[in-house]
């Protein structure tokens, strides 16, 4: 049997964290509309300390899986995303539909970075550990708070969206290799 290729992993696991957040859209509405960027910053923050966490003390006491985290990563990665571009003035309560094409805007540009990047960088990120991938989510996260704080007055650094962007996928990357894990 053929191994998939990085676009066939991408994209399933993409489809999983997509089918969770329509799922969630459609109990919550999108209320998470009332997040600013930063508030959804600190979600993230929150999300990849615990996978830090776990990973050092090697336990766990809440039964929420590793992977569940690294999914909900990249659906937050997409919310702050969305909400970089769409002013509050657009509504908190926005149609289904309408929240559906946005995710998958912003799924479609992360996409494109990542077949961008790597192809530049040759794929390393299946050579990293799986600890590196959680430590490179917690840098950007702190670089976007560091942003945050100096209200985007950067000199020479890549933006918000560029590092939410990064965000979702190593949190992509990191479902991959965990699926991998598994199916061994």
């Amino acid at each position: 049997m053929e191994k998939p290729s990085t676009l066939q992993q991408y994209a399933h696991e993409l489809a999983q964290c997509k089918a969770l957040f329509i799922k969630k859209q459609r109990d919550y509405g999108s209320a998470w509309r009332i997040l600013r960027p930063s508030s959804l910053t600190d979600q993230l923050y929150i999300k990849a300390k615990r996978i830090r966490s776990i990973e050092e003390k090697q336990s766990q006491k809440v039964g929420e899986s590793i992977a569940g985290e690294y999914l909900a990563l990249v659906n937050y990665s997409f919310m702050a995303l969305i909400q970089l571009e769409l002013p509050l003035a657009a509504g908190l309560y926005l149609p289904s539909e309408q929240v559906e094409a946005l995710y998958q805007e912003q799924a479609e540009i992360c996409q494109e970075l990542m077949l961008r990047k790597n192809h530049d960088y040759g794929e390393a990120w299946r050579d990293m550990r799986l600890s590196s991938l959680t430590d490179l989510i917690l840098m950007k996260l702190l670089r976007t708070k560091e942003i945050e704080d100096h209200k985007e007055q950067l000199l020479v650094s890549e933006g918000l969206a560029a590092n939410y962007q990064d965000i979702a996928n190593y949190a992509l990357f990191a479902l991959i290799r965990l699926r991998e894990k598994e199916a061994k």
